[in-house]
């Protein structure tokens, strides 16, 4: 592979703690969330990556689209993450990704579908974690 950029970033105390790009562009406060037993009061590694992969995925769609020609402007993706425990005593993450796209529902299926093995999130989710696919409110 070569590498069209690297970014890093460093935790200080886990989830309770703070999380900073080696930039400084993104500078935030941990918490476990409400549901977890935390204060809720900052943010969690589970809604940073869902914001990560929606616009990662959301992204794939567009490039996709323009690939093929078909002309859309927006790919709106809501990535929705939950974390729970697994079989094993740890935890696992499941994902759901939420598409809306104004083209007819096949062929907003098939640029999903194809945008899912293009995504650098998807790639690297695949096989590791349940992703699932709704495109225009119908699961795939």
């Amino acid at each position: 592979m070569t590498t069209l950029y690297t970014t890093s970033a460093t935790a200080q105390a886990g989830r309770n703690g703070q999380v900073t790009t080696d930039d400084n562009k993104l500078d935030l406060a941990l918490s476990y969330p409400k549901e977890m037993g935390g204060s809720g009061a900052g943010t969690n590694p589970e809604q940073l990556f869902a914001a990560g992969y929606s616009a990662c995925f959301s992204n794939a769609i567009l490039h996709v689209a323009s690939e093929g020609k078909v002309a859309i402007k927006s790919a709106p993706t809501t990535a929705t993450v939950g974390i729970g425990p697994n079989e094993t005593g740890g935890f696992a993450l499941a994902v759901t990704l939420s598409v809306e796209l104004d083209l007819p529902q096949a062929e907003a299926e098939q640029l999903v579908k194809t945008s899912h093995q293009v995504c650098p999130y998807s790639n690297a989710t695949r096989g590791n974690l349940d992703v699932k696919l709704i495109v225009n409110g119908v699961a795939l």
